[in-house]
């Protein structure tokens, strides 16, 4: 058999098997105003709120924080100023050394959210080709429709970048490079299916020659996440398939469409050792809570992210059942992208709907930010302990990250499922049964933890001995 002479692609920093990630949307989680005075504005110092917040992440079993957008924009972050200065709103660079340092010394790897494709329409980029035209040097650092700059997915105030021409891909490169050397791990590449993976791919390609320990995520939503990553040199991808796989096939009570997401899931990673990152919840999505009508299921969500294989992230506020509906219009993110309180207990029995802040002296900022909402609030510190008992399964259990994922077809049923995580060794095995049914039914082997959507819901009590519940999910040997 011949050996190709070509080095093996990149497959992520030698502690992406044990990442399990906590992702917050800091403009709204910090409580900042939703739209940047105007003129030089004040920096006000919120980012402090999210070092408040690491120690619950710790315990929550997290170890890699993804932060979205921090960088000076005109709104919601991904109208980019300056990728070199923090956003007024959230504090300055002073915050952020800080934030960093905090997050080392409780053994949290960083990952900011790189808004690169596209800036704000007021950028200095974009004001210096508007200036000189299309054609020019620099006018070629922007794409263009005709006359007029291209709009991101039709917005016109974010304008896009042009990442063929070599000075965009230098400024790129060089805005990542100077945070991994201020202290981060790792960059989320936002809205990197727009450009081609051709035109990532030298930006990529420049970063890992320099800090190979960098993790680079991108977020595709569609189409071959292995052959994207190939060529544009990510590691990881964002896995919106078996996103909408998990909240459709529960609220549906389609167990097969699960499985053959899961099929998708093993290809995409037999493709060129991806690692995906899964989630049930982002900044841009209605929350998993909102998203299924019988609650109990949520514990066969909670399941499935933290014993399938990838990075699994939860998004802040789904460890307490945080509801909230995705819409479409202008500000409809809005309601995913709340404001949190400086100390987590204080979620806990808090009333639904109660202002997650309530510092008088905050009320000044008149952020637009929605309070924090919980699906039932009653029923917080039974959701986190479910997150807290199943992604402990995971630490125990790093090889998970990597397992080989079959479904059992011959007992596959709308409302049942068994899906076979294996490992390398003889001994890394584990059953992940799911039982969307009213009625507990007999594990198929000794059961390891068992999770209650009754019980975590509404507190009636735990799992029967050897049985995979009624609405929940059981872990076996």
């Amino acid at each position: 058999m011949n050996e190709s002479t070509e080095s093996p692609r990149p497959v992520g920093p030698d502690w992406l098997p044990t990442a399990i990630a906590y992702q917050i949307y800091p403009l709204g989680f910090c409580g900042a105003p939703a739209v940047r005075p105007s003129g030089e504005a004040e920096v006000v110092h919120r980012l402090p709120r999210i070092t408040g917040w690491l120690d619950h992440i710790v315990s929550l079993g997290a170890n890699v924080l993804i932060l979205n957008p921090l960088f000076d924009s005109v709104s919601h972050g991904y109208d980019t100023l300056d990728h070199l200065r923090i956003d007024p709103r959230l504090g300055d660079e002073a915050d952020m050394d800080a934030l960093i340092a905090a997050c080392r010394e409780r053994g949290i790897r960083m990952v900011l959210d790189g808004v690169f494709n596209h800036v704000s329409e007021q950028h200095p980029i974009v004001r210096a080709a508007l200036a000189d035209g299309p054609g020019t040097p620099e006018g070629e650092k922007i794409r263009w429709s005709g006359e007029h700059p291209y709009g991101f997915e039709g917005n016109s105030d974010l304008v896009e970048l042009n990442l063929r021409d070599t000075a965009v891909q230098e400024l790129i490169a060089g805005a990542m490079l100077h945070w991994l050397e201020r202290g981060i791990d790792g960059w989320r590449l936002d809205a990197m299916y727009a450009a081609s993976p051709e035109g990532w791919a030298p930006i990529i390609a420049r970063v890992l020659e320099q800090r190979p320990d960098a993790w680079i995520l991108g977020e595709v939503i569609h189409g071959d996440y292995a052959a994207f990553a190939q060529v544009s040199g990510a590691q990881s991808i964002t896995q919106y398939e078996l996103w909408k796989a998990i909240w459709s096939s529960l609220r549906e009570t389609n167990l097969w469409e699960l499985a053959h997401a899961l099929g998708r899931h093993q290809e995409f990673r037999d493709g060129g050792g991806l690692t995906p990152l899964t989630f049930l919840s982002n900044h841009d999505t209605t929350r998993i809570a909102s998203q299924i009508p019988d609650g109990r299921d949520l514990a066969v969500a909670y399941a499935l992210l933290a014993l399938l294989p990838g990075v699994p992230a939860v998004y802040a506020g789904d460890e307490f059942g945080a509801a909230a509906i995705k819409e479409e219009r202008a500000g409809g993110d809005d309601a995913v992208r709340p404001v949190f309180p400086d100390d987590p207990a204080a979620v806990l029995g808090a009333p639904q709907g109660t202002p997650a802040d309530v510092d008088p002296e905050r009320a000044q900022d008149e952020t637009t930010f929605p309070p924090l909402t919980l699906l039932k609030p009653e029923a917080a510190p039974r959701i986190l302990e479910v997150h807290r008992r199943l992604l402990g399964l995971r630490r125990r259990f790093p090889w998970l990250a990597s397992a080989q994922v079959a479904v059992r077809q011959d007992v596959l049923a709308n409302e049942y499922a068994e899906i076979e995580l294996t490992g390398t060794e003889d001994d890394e095995r584990l059953v992940l049964a799911l039982n969307l049914t009213d009625d507990p039914r007999p594990a198929p082997s000794e059961v390891l933890d068992a999770v209650s959507g009754a019980d975590m819901l509404d507190g009636t009590g735990p799992a029967e001995a050897g049985m995979v519940p009624a609405h929940g999910a059981a872990v076996v040997r």
